[in-house]
């Protein structure tokens, strides 16, 4: 699956998307008995093409089955003489929640201690969207972009902190809808209290 290529037609630059087509038609069977299950008239003008939305819909939530993180990562390693502390912060994450389907979202930190190579900045931020466009908790992802950044980099440290709201708690259930849920997890020199206090410093202070 493609999603947000562009093209050019001849008038111009199109974005255009593409989908597996024999999945596409599959998941837009289903979703029209769901429709039905519910009570809704699948038939009826409003819904027609709704399965077929949220066909093409859910597989752009969770195109991140279709990515490999690691090989990321390795397309864009550089040999460097840095060892300071690299800090990517405030990187927009939307996930799904896999024990209701609903939304989850919101902000990942994520920095690390280099050791002989670095890797290109927006491979982290793309590191984070594959493991979130997937059917996830917030706990399992803050844990696999610690451990893809980790075992590929071989860095000297790597921290991850994550703040996401999470619409299964603000819509249904306990119906909270100002709770922020946070999940953190360091390896090598971030479990050493100062270097752990100077990422949380730099995550939570203004610099611009």
């Amino acid at each position: 699956m493609e999603f947000n290529l562009y093209e050019n037609n001849g008038n111009g630059y199109q974005k255009i998307e593409r989908y597996d087509d024999e999945r596409t038609e599959e998941l837009s069977h289903h979703y029209r008995r769901i429709l039905d299950l519910i009570g809704e008239d699948s038939t009826r003008e409003g819904l027609l093409k709704t399965p077929l939305r949220v066909a093409k819909s859910m597989q752009f939530f969770t195109q991140g089955y279709n990515l490999d993180p690691v090989e990321m990562l390795k397309s864009a390693t550089f040999h460097e003489d840095y060892k300071q502390m690299v800090v990517v912060k405030n990187i927009e994450l939307y996930s799904l929640c896999e024990h209701h389907l609903l939304p989850f979202f919101g902000k990942a930190h994520v920095a690390y201690i280099p050791n002989g190579q670095v890797t290109g900045l927006s491979k982290i931020a793309r590191v984070v969207d594959a493991y979130a466009r997937r059917l996830q908790v917030q706990e399992r992802l803050t844990t696999q972009i610690r451990d893809c950044i980790q075992d590929t980099l071989e860095p000297l440290g790597v921290a991850v902190v994550i703040e996401a709201q999470h619409m299964c708690m603000q819509m249904r259930g306990i119906q909270k809808q100002n709770s922020v849920t946070t999940t953190s997890d360091f390896t090598g020199a971030f479990l050493r209290t100062a270097t752990r206090e100077e990422f949380i410093h730099l995550i939570t202070s203004t610099l611009h």
